[in-house]
């Protein structure tokens, strides 16, 4: 067998009048079978090592759903920007602290959409092994009344489609997936190697299934987002990751351009094994990373509720609210009042003394409708997953 046709073939189409050559993948797992020399070998164990060390940490977060609220969000704004979207993590967590007040932004809503895809997944996997239909579930969470909202939400492709620059056609396609009725039976394949009990490294299993989803690219639109959701929910569902704290799209969007290659090289050339070590080598690259995010918030969290003991009146409702402030470090005095059952007077006085001790900082203007932000704890996020710089305002605006 041609190691070029080792992924699978290029067959001529015809479209009218336009003729061009859409790629049959082949079932997985590739034959001839991955050649584990003693780099992919030395990959693989550095990637589970590191995977290890971050499911640890688990074990010692407080509250570790608390924690993994921010991961998610942060996955989220990350995926939707290597497909364009414009939506930082600060317009997210914004737009959740006063969605009366902002409505809904376009780019925000995508987001948003992602966060609940990938929340719906996590839930049905305790009840529904990774299927097509629960594939085709999360697809209709991710593109409902957002932008490709009109291309066949929750279902698969029933025309071609094909990758190129923007506003480009069919004939200046860089790659054109399988038609229709191949990519029913390219997903079919798929999903029997995701079922199939053959011992198989599970990252390496990973990798193979994201490289062949994203070829077969079964929907008119979202399949990049799928495609890494995919990869959060087999680590989950293989019990890898008891929490989903390991996303790969900072690694993806930095390398953007090794990525495709990397895809398109399994393609042209069958090199399964290129793409594997560039993979591994994102989780055991991604992995280092979440694990120094969690030790950080530990060790964050630990000086702060000191702050509060011996800073903060009302020590109780200082830690509780301190506590609230991981899953969501944006608040106003309303939201404040309204999480910990307190009166307004009450709420207010908290978020100043807060505000005092450095752990609030407004970053509205004005003295109504005041926004606060957790600035401390957004700072590790905010790195690279936006733009933005949380400062203090240079306005001074009274309590």
């Amino acid at each position: 067998m041609e190691m070029a046709d080792r992924a699978g073939v290029y067959v001529n189409q015809l479209s009218g009048e336009l003729r061009f050559r859409a790629f049959v993948p082949k079932p997985l797992p590739p034959n001839p079978p991955v050649t584990m020399d003693m780099e992919l070998w030395q990959s693989l164990s550095d990637a589970d090592r590191a995977l290890g060390r971050l499911d640890g940490v688990t074990e010692v977060l407080p509250n570790p759903d608390m924690f993994v609220a921010m991961y998610v969000r942060k996955e989220a704004v990350l995926s939707s920007q290597i497909e364009g979207t414009q939506a930082s993590l600060v317009d997210i967590l914004e737009y959740e602290t006063e969605k009366a007040a902002r409505g809904l932004p376009s780019d925000v809503a995508e987001v948003v959409n992602y966060v609940d895809a990938l929340n719906h997944g996590l839930s049905r996997l305790s009840e529904l092994p990774l299927s097509l239909r629960l594939i085709r579930e999360i697809h209709a969470r991710l593109l409902q009344d957002v932008r490709g909202g009109e291309r066949y939400p929750g279902e698969f492709r029933k025309t071609q489609n094909w990758i190129g620059p923007e506003g480009s056609g069919l004939s200046q396609a860089t790659f054109v997936p399988p038609p229709p009725n191949e990519m029913t039976a390219a997903m079919a394949g798929l999903e029997d190697f995701l079922h199939d009990p053959s011992p198989m490294p599970a990252l390496l299993k990973m990798g193979l299934a994201h490289a062949q989803f994203e070829t077969i690219h079964p929907f008119l639109d979202g399949n990049g987002r799928i495609g890494r959701l995919l990869i959060t929910f087999l680590l989950c569902q293989s019990g890898i990751l008891r929490k989903p704290l390991l996303y790969l799209s900072y690694y993806f969007k930095l390398n953007r351009r090794e990525y495709y290659d990397r895809l398109m090289s399994v393609r042209t050339k069958g090199d399964w094994e290129g793409w594997l070590k560039f993979f591994l080598k994102g989780v055991h690259t991604v992995s280092h990373q979440a694990t120094d995010t969690a030790r950080t918030i530990i060790a964050m969290r630990e000086e702060h509720r000191q702050i509060v003991r011996t800073k903060v009146r009302g020590v109780l409702n200082g830690l509780a609210l301190l506590d609230r402030l991981y899953d969501r470090p944006m608040v106003t005095v309303k939201i404040a009042q309204q999480m910990l059952g307190i009166s307004p007077v009450a709420a207010n006085t908290l978020i100043a003394n807060f505000e005092r001790a450095g752990l609030l900082h407004q970053i509205s203007t004005g003295a109504r409708n005041r926004l606060f932000a957790y600035a401390p704890y957004l700072d590790i996020f905010l790195d690279d997953a936006s733009p933005q710089v949380l400062l203090p305002p240079t306005e001074t605006t009274g309590n």
